[in-house]
C-alpha cells in the first residue's frame, strides 16, 4: 500500500527528492529510468511530472504484508533502495530484539524480474549488521522459507516474491523465527527501524553471506512427499505452474510419492517473469487456466491442478459432464479437511472470516476444535494446535508442524492423494462434495471484486455501506452486522463489514490488502434434506440444492453491488 498522494504536487521538492534518489540508487537501470523522467519534467512534460509525483509523493508501507508494489525507481515503488533499507531495518529489529552473530536469516526468492537481485542485496545487508545470512540454492517455492527457518532454527526469514500479482510487480515477504509471517506489533516495530536507516550508501554491505546447498531442498521435499500413506496412484493428471517456480519441485515430489509424471503445459512449464500467456498469474483470473483445461480435454485427464508463480497456492479442476469445472477454494479446502480427518488428523480446524463456514461443521462432527481469524496465513499459522487451516483464495496449510504457512506444494500431493483413491472406488473428487453437502448442508460461495483506479472509490464505498446499512440483501434479513474495524475478543480490528443473514447465510466485505480491490464474500447455506421431494436420487437432491444456492447467490450478489454503488 502506498501513502502517495499524485494530486498534491511540490515540483521542486520531489526534483530534490529524485536527484537525492539517484545519488544513492545503486542500480544502473532505475538509475537510467529516473534520470529520464527528470529530464522529461525539465521539458514541461505534464505525464512525466504525474510519473514523477506517483514515485515521490509517498512511500511504499512496510506492513503485515511486507512490501509489495511495482517496480520502478523512487520511494513508492519496489527498486533496490526500498530493498536495502527494509532490510536494513529488518537486521536492525532482530538485533534489538536480542539477535546476535549466531543467529541466521534465510533468504528465498521466485522468479520475478529483480529477485535475485534483491535477495542478494538482503543478504549483503543483514550479513554485514551482525547476523548470518544464508541464501536458499536458486528460484524456489515460497513455502521453502518457512520450512528452513523451522529446519535450520533461523532467527527470521525473507521471500522475495509479488505471489500472483502482475509481472510488473515484486514483494519482501517476512518471517520471523517461528516460521510465521509477522504481526503486530513486529510490522510497526520493523516499520520504525526502516524509516531510521539513512542513505543507502551509508549502509554497510558484506560478502561473506552463504548460499545454502540443495540439502534443505532435498530435506523439504522427502518431508512433503512423507506426508501421503500408501494407496492407489492411478491418477492421469494435467499440471502448470503458470510460469512460476513449482513445476521442478512438484515433478520430484509426484515421482517420491509413487504418481507417475503429470502431463505439463508446455507453454507455461518455464518460469517467465513476462507471464506471457496469462494477463494476470493467477489461477483464479478468467483465462489463466485455459491452456491446463484444454490439454485436460484433449488428454482425457482425471484431474488438473496449477500453483501460482511462487507455489505456495494451489487451484484445481475436475471432469463433469458438461465440462471441465474450477474448483472453488473452499470446495478444495474442505476436500483436504475430509481427507486429513478421515486420515485422522487431530487438532484445531481453521480458516478465515471470509472463507466458508462448512470447515466449522465439519470440525463440530469430528469433535475438534474450530477457529476463525482474519484473512491471511500470518493469522492461521499462529492457531494453537493447528492440524489444518486454509483460506478460500488458494491457500491451504497441511503440514503446519514443518510449515506454518500456505503450501501449493504439499496441497497438490494431498488433493492427488485424494483423487486417486476416490478414482480407485470408482468415484470422483464431486462425489466426495456431493457427500459433504448432505452431511452439512450446501454451502455455496461466491466473490463479487471491484480493481479500481482510484482507492478512494473503495473508502467511499465502505463509508456509505456504513451510513447505510443493508436490512435485508438478495431476500434474505440481516440478523446481525458486525464492524470489524472495532475489533473483538476474537479479532483484531480490521477494515471490513460481515453481516450474518438468514438461513446461514453471510457477506463480509473488505478491501484487498495486496491489490486494489474491493472484495465481497458471499455464502448461501442449503440444506440438502430440505429441499423435499424432487424425483430422483441422493445426487439429484444435491443438484437441485445446487441451483437453489446459485439463485441466491445472484440475488446477494445484484443487491450488493447496487448498495455498493460500484
Amino acid at each position: 500500500m502506498s501513502t502517495a498522494d499524485p494530486a498534491a504536487r511540490d515540483l521542486p521538492a520531489l526534483l530534490d527528492a529524485a536527484r537525492a534518489w539517484l545519488a544513492q540508487d545503486p542500480d544502473p537501470a532505475t538509475r537510467a529510468e529516473l534520470e529520464g523522467v527528470v529530464a522529461a519534467v525539465g521539458s514541461g512534460d505534464a505525464a512525466a511530472e504525474a510519473d514523477l509525483a506517483g514515485r515521490f509523493d509517498g512511500t511504499l508501507e512496510f506492513g503485515t504484508a511486507g512490501l509489495r508494489g511495482a517496480l520502478g525507481a523512487g520511494p513508492n515503488r519496489m527498486n533496490r533502495v526500498v530493498v536495502g533499507r527494509a532490510a536494513a531495518g529488518l537486521a536492525a529489529y532482530l538485533r534489538a530484539q536480542g539477535a546476535s552473530e549466531k543467529d541466521t536469516v534465510v533468504v528465498g526468492y521466485d522468479a520475478r524480474h529483480n529477485s535475485d537481485v534483491f535477495a542478494r542485496d538482503t543478504c549483503e545487508i543483514v550479513q554485514a549488521a551482525g547476523l548470518r545470512a544464508l541464501l536458499l540454492p536458486r528460484p524456489l517455492p515460497t513455502p521453502l522459507v518457512p520450512f528452513t527457518i523451522r529446519d535450520l532454527g533461523c532467527v527470521a526469514g525473507v521471500m522475495v516474491t509479488a505471489s500472483h500479482n502482475p509481472p510488473q510487480d515484486n514483494g519482501y515477504k517476512v518471517y520471523l523465527g517461528d516460521g510465521s509471517q509477522i504481526v503486530p506489533p513486529a510490522d510497526a516495530g520493523i516499520a520504525a527501524e526502516i524509516a531510521a536507516v539513512g542513505d543507502l550508501g551509508d549502509v554497510p554491505r558484506s560478502q561473506a553471506w552463504r548460499t545454502l546447498d540443495e540439502a534443505v531442498v532435498d530435506r523439504y521435499l522427502d518431508t512433503a512427499a512423507g506426508l501421503v500413506a500408501d494407496g492407489p496412484r492411478d491418477l492421469a493428471l494435467v499440471y502448470t505452474p503458470l510460469h512460476g517456480v513449482g513445476a521442478a519441485p512438484v515433478a520430484q515430489v509426484l515421482e517420491q510419492a509413487g504418481f507417475a509424471p503429470a502431463q505439463v503445459v508446455a507453454e507455461q512449464e518455464e518460469p517467465d517473469p513476462d507471464f506471457p500467456t496469462v494477463a494476470f498469474p493467477n489461477p483464479e483470473e478468467p483465462g489463466a487456466m485455459d491452456l491446463a483445461l484444454a490439454l485436460a480435454a484433449r488428454t482425457d485427464a482425471d484431474l488438473v491442478v496449477a500453483n501460482d508463480p511462487d507455489a505456495d497456492r494451489c487451484a484445481a479442476a475436475v471432469p463433469t459432464p458438461t465440462g471441465w469445472r474450477m474448483l472453488r477454494g473452499d470446495e478444495v479446502g474442505a476436500l483436504l479437511a475430509h481427507h486429513l480427518l478421515t486420515r485422522g488428523a487431530r487438532g484445531t480446524l481453521a480458516t478465515s472470516i471470509v472463507s466458508s463456514s462448512l470447515l466449522g461443521r465439519m470440525a463440530r462432527a469430528a469433535g475438534l476444535p474450530y477457529a476463525e481469524t482474519l484473512t491471511g496465513f500470518k493469522w492461521i499459522g499462529r492457531v494453537d494446535g493447528l492440524a489444518f487451516g486454509y483460506e478460500e483464495a488458494l491457500g491451504y496449510c497441511c503440514d503446519p508442524e514443518n510449515v506454518k504457512d500456505k503450501d501449493g506444494v504439499t496441497a497438490l500431493l494431498l488433493l492427488c492423494e485424494l483423487a486417486a483413491a476416490t478414482k480407485a472406488e470408482g468415484r470422483t473428487l464431486t462425489d466426495v462434495l456431493d457427500d459433504l453437502a448432505r452431511d452439512h448442508g450446501l454451502h455455496a460461495t461466491d466473490q463479487l471484486s471491484v480493481r479500481v483506479a482510484d482507492v478512494a472509490l473503495i473508502t467511499d464505498a465502505m463509508a456509505r455501506l456504513r451510513a447505510t446499512p443493508p436490512t435485508s440483501l438478495g431476500g434474505l434479513a440481516v440478523q446481525a452486522a458486525d464492524d470489524l474495524a472495532e475489533g473483538s475478543a476474537d479479532l483484531p480490528p480490521t477494515e471490513g463489514l460481515r453481516y450474518q443473514l438468514e438461513g446461514g447465510a453471510r457477506v463480509v466485505v473488505r478491501p484487498s490488502g495486496t491489490e486494489p480491490k474491493l472484495k465481497a464474500y458471499l455464502e448461501v447455506v442449503v440444506p440438502v434434506t430440505d429441499l423435499g421431494d424432487v424425483g430422483g436420487d441422493a445426487a439429484d437432491a444435491v443438484e437441485a440444492a445446487r441451483v437453489a444456492a446459485a439463485t441466491r447467490l445472484d440475488a446477494l450478489r445484484g443487491d450488493l453491488s447496487l448498495a455498493l454503488g460500484l
